[in-house]
């Protein structure tokens, strides 16, 4: 028997004791990842008291907790002690089972939690309290009066939420990042399958698996357990029923780990209704969304709006939500395990399509709004605000097309989405759902014309004149036929566009002039409107009046600076680029450059970012580094693919790149010229504006440069190409 350090004599005398430094388990199979939260974890232990270690179900708290008390066992006097409560239901019965665990037998007749309080007073060690959050009421006055009484005493609480104690360190668990968890699968479908292995047959499947799967451990264990029968193609093509497919025969496991659907229904039974009911309706959204988001959509019938701030605070608390700060501020997402079992429960309640019609609402209206806000100083804001919600806006688009009567309403958001398609790098997805959406039959004519005009834009940005020019004639004809004139002007003015990237620069300039007034006329002005003059500052620069189109593209940058917009200052900044170019002040057109460029990739505007390129390559010869040149170039090569024919297969935006390949090849030679471009397409456009951005020396060049206007060269703007990226 051995004796307590405890401070009460009498109770000393009653107890018994069994002999060992700590109560840890062997470890069954190796443990993987987590690297960098255990020796987080680790360190708060050492620096805080109490710790919380919490994450949703099946996500291995256990197993790190575990882990970390393996890791400091050797700093405990008295060792590390498991306290697993999962089993543990009534609170009565809480104070028993840590005294259990402690191996401590108590016959003295006095209350559990004073001999507990009065064995530890002296003690050394480390309390693992596992799976305590069905007791949490019960559990967190108990360690808050341990902690008091137990000096040498440190509490690790692994559970689903935080025991909400002063002097509390919380570390949230997030699922394995993938490269960890197609490792944990493949080692425990090495158990299963004998000589199983990850290689070019499975990898594929394999990243899917984890990927769908949420790298949740539970849930890649329980796949991995599949494989007695099933190939990984296979459990991956029965995914879609993942709550059936994912059960296990492993006896030793915690029953609330047999099935993955017992470990997330373990946390929708520790729910509240209202707790229940807004984990249900969340389920309608992809990916993040934000606070206003959810009480928009979820609020309603029995979970009034004013109270579903603190209804989803307890959901984070409890790990079922997770919180997370990105570039469009505070949002929240599920894990896809998590929002599938939310689902079922939705559907359960007969309520999916409305939740879903109050989601695609939202998003119509956040588009709306972002439309307008595009033409502003918040820019920036807008366009990471649709980047993150991409998810969601992709799900109301999908709804609306879903439902014949509803189908306007996908013409509409396709349409407004515009400046994201074009401003941000997605023409192609753009494509895809404006095509969708034009091909459902819809009495909107509003939304249908928008609908139309960016169809056409889109198809010009990508190098097809014939589905631009059928969209764009469409529109202008049923315009007129409406009596739609702002539609109208914008079916006129992309006509525009598209005669410019075809080389007929005088019907370009007539259509756009004509597009100019129209827009005068009904009182529109935004980045379209601007986009317009800077592409008629193109169509004169290429009939070689650079004075008139430097004056427009001022006037426009005047009117950006004035209302905050940057997007369309880019390409006036481009026109004016070239202008400098032209006046032999390369300096100037340098600087100008390095502006535009980094707008454009602020945006993701591909478009613009490539033009900005090519035209950098053109003053960088000239500044007589000829290699340095070449290897933009490359770099814009290498952009190419990704937005459309190269220079839209243009004479006019074609000579300055022409003309810098000459100039480059005359003093490289072609073996170093194609080296140098070979060195361009190596690199992705975030190292091309690294190098532009660093600042890296340039030679200057002399006064009769060979590309000086006065060599007989074409005055062409390069510029003119980025009026069509984004215009």
């Amino acid at each position: 028997m051995r004796r307590s350090r405890g401070p009460d004599p009498a109770f000393r005398d009653h107890r018994v004791r069994l002999p060992g430094p700590g109560n840890l388990p062997a470890e069954l199979n190796r443990f993987i990842g987590r690297a960098d939260e255990l020796a987080a974890l680790t360190g708060r232990v050492a620096e805080a008291r109490l710790v919380a270690l919490t994450g949703m179900g099946g996500v291995g708290k256990t197993r790190l907790a575990v882990q970390a008390g393996r890791a400091l066992r050797d700093r405990f006097r008295d060792g590390v002690w498991l306290v697993e409560l999962s089993d543990v239901r009534e609170p009565h019965l809480l104070d028993h089972a840590v005294a259990e665990a402690l191996e401590l037998a108590d016959h003295s007749g006095r209350p559990t939690r004073d001999a507990l309080c009065d064995d530890l007073a002296g003690r050394e060690l480390l309390l693992i309290l596992d799976g305590y959050e069905h007791l949490v009421d019960a559990c967190a006055p108990l360690v808050a009066r341990l902690l008091r009484r137990a000096p040498g005493l440190r509490v690790l609480a692994s559970g689903r939420r935080p025991m909400g104690l002063p002097g509390e360190r919380n570390l949230p668990l997030l699922p394995l990042p993938d490269a960890d968890a197609g490792e944990l699968f493949a080692d425990r479908a090495g158990c299963v399958v004998a000589g199983f292995a990850v290689d070019g047959s499975n990898s594929a499947a394999v990243a899917e698996l984890c990927h769908r799967l949420d790298g949740i451990p539970l849930a890649l264990e329980l796949a991995a357990g599949r494989l007695r029968v099933l190939s990984v193609e296979q459990v991956v093509h029965r995914l879609d029923d993942r709550f059936r497919l994912l059960t296990g025969t492993d006896r030793l496991a915690l029953p609330r780990h047999q099935t993955l659907r017992t470990a997330i229904g373990w946390s929708h039974e520790l729910c509240t209704p209202a707790e229940r009911l807004l984990w249900a309706r969340l389920s309608v959204f992809g990916g993040q969304f934000d606070l206003e988001a959810a009480e928009y959509v979820c609020s309603g019938r029995d979970l009034p709006a004013e109270d579903l701030l603190d209804v989803l605070s307890e959901l984070v608390a409890q790990s079922v939500v997770v919180r997370e700060e990105t570039r469009a501020g505070v949002r929240y997402r599920m894990l896809d395990t998590v929002r599938a079992y939310g689902a079922d429960w939705l559907a359960a309640l007969g309520d999916t399509e409305r939740l879903r019609r109050r989601h695609r609402d939202w998003y119509v209206g956040l588009a709306t709004w972002c439309e307008l806000d595009w033409f502003g100083p918040r820019q920036d804001e807008v366009a990471a605000r649709i980047d993150v919600e991409l998810p969601n806006v992709r799900l109301a688009l999908e709804h609306s097309l879903e439902v014949p009567e509803e189908a306007y309403l996908g013409q509409f958001l396709a349409g407004t989405l515009w400046f994201f398609w074009v401003g941000c790098g997605r023409l192609s997805e753009g494509r895809h759902w404006l095509e969708r959406s034009l091909a459902m039959p819809a009495d909107h004519h509003d939304a249908r014309l928008k609908a139309l005009w960016v169809t056409g834009y889109v198809a010009v940005l990508q190098g097809d004149p014939a589905g631009a020019r059928r969209a764009l004639e469409q529109c202008r004809s049923e315009a007129r036929y409406a009596g739609n004139a702002r539609a109208a002007a914008y079916a006129q003015h992309r006509l525009g566009c598209l005669a410019l990237t075809g080389d007929d620069v005088p019907r370009a300039e007539r259509l756009l002039r004509a597009a100019l007034a129209a827009y005068r006329e009904v009182g529109e002005l935004n980045s379209n409107v601007l986009m317009a003059q800077i592409e008629l500052a193109m169509a004169v620069a290429f009939g070689g009046d650079l004075a008139t189109a430097e004056e427009l593209c001022v006037e426009v940058r005047e009117v950006c600076a004035d209302h905050g917009e940057r997007w369309a200052r880019a390409y006036a900044l481009y026109v004016l680029a070239y202008a400098a170019w032209t006046r032999r002040d390369l300096a100037g057109a340098r600087q100008l450059l390095t502006e535009c460029l980094v707008i454009d990739h602020v945006f993701h505007d591909l478009l613009g970012a490539v033009l900005a390129v090519e035209l950098l390559a053109l003053v960088t010869v000239d500044e007589g580094d000829a290699a340095e040149a070449a290897v933009l170039q490359g770099v814009a090569a290498r952009i190419w693919p990704a937005v459309g024919p190269q220079l839209f297969g243009s004479r006019s935006f074609n000579r300055p790149h022409e003309l810098c390949a000459r100039l480059a090849r005359e003093q490289l030679g072609d073996a170093g010229y194609e080296a140098a471009v070979r060195r361009g397409g190596a690199l992705d456009l975030d190292a091309a504006v690294t190098r532009v951005l660093g600042g890296l020396p340039r030679p200057r060049g002399s006064a009769g440069s060979s590309t000086a206007p006065g060599t007989g060269e074409p005055a062409i703007s390069p510029a003119a190409n980025g009026g069509e990226t984004a215009g």
